[in-house]
């Protein structure tokens, strides 16, 4: 059991939330998308959101600032989150306007309001699950681009939702959050989401 939770918690990891979100749209949309716009939007947003935030963790990482990959202190999640937001800044500003899409545009504002608001509940001395942040951005995306679309994706949907009952077990398992914490976290992506539909939906 422990394997198969350290899988999960990697395979969603909240790094990989965001390109998880293109792909998705991709798979879903119905609008034509040429292949030089798909390669437009994926390849800097991969580049943006994987690998530079990988390589600041191991900058950080060897200067001392963070000491291992879960960040399981306030303190250490701070400058990773500083990172993603002037990322994403960048994405919303210089990626997505060259290819423009406006589902992935304002998915990217939502990443932007829920990593913020993480942030600042930071501040506050709360330090929510970054993964229920991402599996519930993941799954309100989900469900608007379902109503969007006019698509019914309740089996996608029903996958994404156990799968977020999964990821909250493991994080119990590892004593990584409490409860409090998983919910705040699961209704912050939930809600950061939500409030975006009225500008395209």
């Amino acid at each position: 059991m422990k394997v198969f939770y350290n899988i999960v918690a990697y395979i969603f990891h909240p790094i990989f939330i965001p390109i998880y979100g293109v792909l998705v749209y991709f798979l879903v949309s119905k609008k034509y998308t040429s292949l030089a716009v798909k390669v437009g939007n994926l390849l800097p947003i991969f580049i943006l959101t994987i690998v530079i935030p990988i390589i600041c963790f191991l900058i950080l990482r060897n200067i001392g600032v963070v000491n291992s990959i879960s960040m399981s202190t306030r303190k250490e999640r701070k400058y990773p989150l500083y990172i993603s937001l002037v990322l994403l800044f960048m994405i919303v500003y210089k990626v997505i306007p060259y290819n423009y899409t406006i589902e992935l545009y304002y998915f990217f504002v939502g990443l932007i309001i829920a990593l913020f608001t993480y942030l600042m509940m930071l501040f506050i001395k709360f330090k929510g699950s970054m993964h229920m942040l991402g599996i519930g951005s993941l799954i309100m995306y989900l469900i608007n681009l379902s109503i969007h679309f006019e698509i019914n994706l309740t089996l996608s949907i029903s996958v994404l939702i156990l799968f977020a009952g999964i990821i909250a077990s493991s994080r119990l398992f590892f004593r990584a959050h409490n409860k409090l914490e998983l919910t705040v976290g699961l209704l912050i992506g939930v809600i950061s989401q939500f409030i975006t539909i009225t500008y395209w939906l």
